[in-house]
């Protein structure tokens, strides 16, 4: 009989599935791994509540890097922040693909096997989204001082975009919302940056920004509607190049480009 080991959409909770599905000696057709709040019921399954901890996540993040090396490493920690519900199950099916080959630092070059080409896809489907949250993201600072960002990914980035920003904002304080997963990465000046999620904000906070933040916001899409030449303008390439999902939040989309 099938073991389903159902667990929760985060890290932590894919890799403490993982842990006990490998430390159980499950093969590939005898487990799988499925996400809280997204199962797909089967018949004649065992479906067993993973105990999430962080001592299994490390002990599963430390035999990723030891045997499978830090480019699987990378692929497979991309594919877990992924929105697809099938994730988990394919990083397992990677995973145990891997005891199967003379050499498992090579297991990503066998992307025949369907769930090590699913972890390829979903990993880079993650990173290309986080690297253009990079460019597209607008901070803006509010009245206490703190800047603020709002972000509607589809992938879970945030652990992506907090160290590019904490490496290029040290010294300040910054939020970045995902409102689609409900989570904050808060950096406070001069410390790390962390993950907060299920806390309660007051969001009106969130709209009361500064006099400056309000000028230099007006001054920013004047600038842009001016350089603009009306003759070459080009949607259909701008869109490709700017995507209408990341305009929202951008300053240079909002009511101030309005003359």
């Amino acid at each position: 009989m099938k073991t389903v080991y159902v667990c929760n959409d985060t890290i932590t909770g894919i890799f403490s599935g993982i842990y006990d599905a490998w430390k159980a000696g499950k093969g590939e057709e005898d487990c799988e791994i499925a996400l809280r709040g997204m199962l797909d019921f089967q018949l004649f399954c065992d479906y067993v509540e993973v105990e999430e901890t962080e001592h299994k996540a490390i002990a599963v993040e430390a035999l990723i890097r030891k045997h499978l090396g830090e480019h699987a490493y990378g692929a497979i920690y991309h594919a877990a922040m992924s929105a697809d519900k099938g994730k988990g199950d394919a990083v397992l099916g990677t995973m145990l693909a891997a005891r199967q080959i003379p050499d498992s630092r090579k297991i990503m070059d066998h992307l025949g096997h369907p769930k090590v080409e699913k972890v390829f896809e979903l990993g880079r489907n993650v990173f290309g989204e986080a690297h253009s949250y990079k460019g597209f993201l607008r901070f803006r600072e509010l009245k206490n001082g703190v800047l603020y960002a709002e972000i509607a990914p589809k992938n879970q980035v945030l652990t992506c975009l907090a160290p590019h920003f904490a490496d290029r904002l040290p010294v300040e304080n910054w939020m970045i919302h995902d409102r689609n997963h409900k989570m904050f990465a808060v950096h406070e000046a001069g410390k790390r940056w962390v993950i907060v999620w299920g806390d309660k904000f007051d969001e009106k906070i969130f709209d009361d920004v500064s006099e400056k933040e309000e000028e230099y916001a007006r001054l920013w899409a004047g600038f842009c509607r001016t350089i603009a030449i009306e003759s070459r303008m080009n949607p259909k390439c701008q869109r490709q190049h700017l995507p209408y999902r990341y305009r929202s939040d951008m300053v240079e989309f909002t009511n101030y480009s309005n003359p």
